[in-house]
């Protein structure tokens, strides 16, 4: 009987011990750790669990290592859920509202997405999987009266994107790689400041083929810069969250979320109204320069993500 206490007790402990090294270690392997460690919030709820066993159990050392891994997990992932004050810094330079929302290939309702704009009032609006019909669809729906400016570059399939504004827009060249285009453009707020802004959507992960188009995809996207060129704004879809290295490599360079600023770091973005457990991949990353006043996540029919939106303090 005592065999089996053991065995049922490193049964539930091994495998998230092994996850909380392998999430601290800075080493990421390939498939299948890659998906599955954007799963790394509920992995340290179920290493609770282990422990709460191993000391039902009266499994010493098992207990001590169910330990360890709970708290090497929390300590990843519960800053994300306290609001660090960087929101409450002024707007010397006045705000950016950013709304960015993936529009399953095209099929997001585009009276919906027009709504939203007009009730969120954004400044800026990231678009992924924008499809030929959609922004047919988007246009006469009245996108453009309310973001007359706009760099478009929509795709049959998934790959497409744009960046639209309130404010004009210079169009840059588009980050693609794996045939998904992330569009770049420099907006001109009416402070003076010029924002850069990338829609954000590297490949997916569903597939382990896909991997080097994701890694590719995601290390293309630019730094936050030395403080001396353009204020930047990735926003989008990243098939990624904050427990990806690549992501927080990305935010080393000088770059905040969002949701992680403001205490929603655990409000999942997809899938929306799907079976699997909810993961944050939509962001927005702002540059340290800018503050963050305000974040949300918001329903949109027709897609599996939900949008995100973000208001930002320009210094």
């Amino acid at each position: 009987m005592r065999a089996w206490r053991k065995v049922l007790v490193w049964g539930a402990v091994t495998p998230f011990a092994g996850w909380a090294v392998l999430r601290v270690s800075g080493w990421e392997p390939v498939w299948p750790w890659t998906p599955l460690v954007a799963y790394t919030p509920y992995a340290a709820v179920v290493a609770g669990a282990g422990l709460l066993l191993a000391a039902a159990m009266r499994q010493r050392v098992a207990a001590v290592v169910a330990l360890a891994t709970t708290v090497v997990l929390a300590s990843t992932v519960l800053p994300r859920g306290f609001a660090d004050g960087q929101q409450q810094v002024s707007a010397d330079g006045g705000t950016l509202r950013v709304l960015a929302a993936n529009l399953l290939v095209g099929s997001a309702d585009e009276t919906a997405l027009v709504t939203l704009v007009a009730r969120l009032r954004p400044d800026v609006l990231a678009l992924q999987e924008l499809t030929p019909d959609a922004l047919t669809r988007l246009d006469a729906a009245g996108l453009r009266a309310a973001l007359p400016y706009a760099v478009t570059r929509p795709k049959r399939g998934a790959g497409g994107s744009a960046v639209y504004a309130r404010h004009p827009l210079t169009a840059a060249e588009a980050i693609e790689h794996g045939g998904f285009r992330q569009v770049r453009a420099t907006l001109r707020h009416p402070s003076g400041a010029d924002v850069e802004v990338v829609s954000v959507h590297p490949c997916a992960l569903r597939l382990y083929a896909r991997q080097p188009c994701w890694r590719s995809g995601l290390r293309a996207l630019p730094d936050a810069g030395d403080g001396g060129g353009p204020l930047r704004v990735l926003a989008g879809d990243f098939n990624a969250t904050l427990d990806h290295l690549l992501v927080r490599e990305l935010l080393a360079t000088g770059y905040r979320d969002a949701a992680d600023v403001t205490g929603h770091g655990f409000t999942a973005t997809w899938p929306q109204g799907g079976r699997l457990p909810g993961v944050a991949i939509d962001h927005v990353l702002a540059d340290e320069r800018m503050s963050v006043r305000a974040f949300g996540v918001h329903p949109l029919r027709g897609t599996d993500h939900r949008p995100v939106f973000a208001v930002l303090a320009l210094p």
